[in-house]
């Protein structure tokens, strides 16, 4: 098969085409035509050598995919081959076939194309993590979700709005906060210009956001220490802005009982996923099956022009998913 490498740690035409092995699929295993894939910021991380997969995971960029089942391993009881699925992945997307467990797998939509259904996995399974597992978030509550206009942004958005809470978002241009409002948030903060924490008080008349969903990290810290209610869910996801920081106060975290939860999701256990994607299928899956949940796809670049598709990336002008097409030519 053909896959795309890393040549060598860098920039964008770093990425090649190379040949490598079909992998075969083990016991419980589904092997994997895969159609579509999706850019996450862990990819160019991972090129630039600053995000290593985790032991056992292919050296392949790629958090996910959508294709066909093209074989079965033993043991396998739910799907057959022609099923088409996505699924979140450790490794390995940018490929041509890929193997998961199959309690990994999630059906596409009957109506849905590779493409949308390449852009749901890694985004929408971390945002429902975030806001259900570690947010618990509740009808009615205020959401302060940063990136609002990223694929994990675009995905809690909608997520939060299923859920019944209000719900605020930061981004960078006019057009981006436009979009997030179409998307169900109430409250769009331009981070360039105003201080959210103030904007987030005045929104919620002084009480303060109850869950926030946090890409930024340390410039953020004061801030939200400043404008989280008592009892709220301080989410960690990324450290875009950087990982340390002075400008805290531990006294806060006390007197609002803040609780604090970091994670990230390439490194769980497939157990750990596997819980988390049947959740996910039995709750969130029906909604876009009814049209309520949808995929944001910003462009589609055929998988040759991956360097491409990296730099737009890099550039922060997408607002939701750059979605790769592969090639079986």
């Amino acid at each position: 098969m053909k896959a795309i490498r890393i040549k060598e740690y860098g920039g964008p035409e770093q990425l090649v085409i190379a040949e490598e092995a079909t992998p075969q699929p083990g016991a419980g295993q589904l092997l994997i035509k895969v159609h579509a894939t999706a850019l996450n910021r862990a990819d160019i991380l991972q090129r630039k050598g600053h995000y290593p997969p985790p032991p056992g995971a292919s050296e392949i960029p790629g958090l996910e995919m959508a294709g066909e089942v093209v074989a079965t391993g033993p043991d396998c009881k739910e799907f057959s081959k022609g099923d088409r699925v996505f699924a979140l992945l450790a490794g390995g997307g940018y490929a041509q076939y890929v193997c998961i467990p199959e309690d990994h797998a999630l059906p596409i939509p009957e109506e849905m194309s590779y493409s949308d259904a390449a852009a749901i996995a890694e985004v929408f399974l971390t945002a429902w993590q975030a806001l259900h597992w570690l947010g618990e978030i509740q009808a009615d509550e205020h959401v302060l979700i940063h990136a609002g206009a990223s694929g994990v942004g675009t995905a809690a958005i909608q997520l939060a709005r299923e859920a019944g809470c209000k719900i605020a978002v930061t981004a960078s241009t006019a057009e981006k906060l436009a979009f997030c409002k179409q998307l169900g948030a109430q409250q769009s903060i331009n981070y360039t210009s105003e201080d959210f924490a103030t904007v987030v008080k005045d929104w919620t008349k002084g009480k303060g956001a109850n869950c926030v969903i946090d890409f930024i990290g340390a410039p953020y810290a004061r801030q939200h220490l400043d404008c989280l209610a008592k009892d709220a869910r301080w989410i960690v996801l990324a450290f875009m802005g950087g990982a340390k920081t002075e400008d805290f106060h531990f006294g806060k975290i006390l007197q609002k009982r803040i609780q604090l939860k970091g994670s990230t999701l390439r490194a769980r256990s497939d157990a750990y996923k596997a819980a988390l994607t049947s959740d996910f299928r039995r709750k969130a899956l029906p909604l876009f099956e009814a049209g309520k949940l949808k995929p944001v796809v910003y462009k589609t670049y055929p998988w040759e022009q991956v360097a491409d598709a990296h730099r737009l990336m890099e550039r922060n002008e997408n607002i939701g998913k750059i979605v790769l097409h592969v090639s079986h030519d």
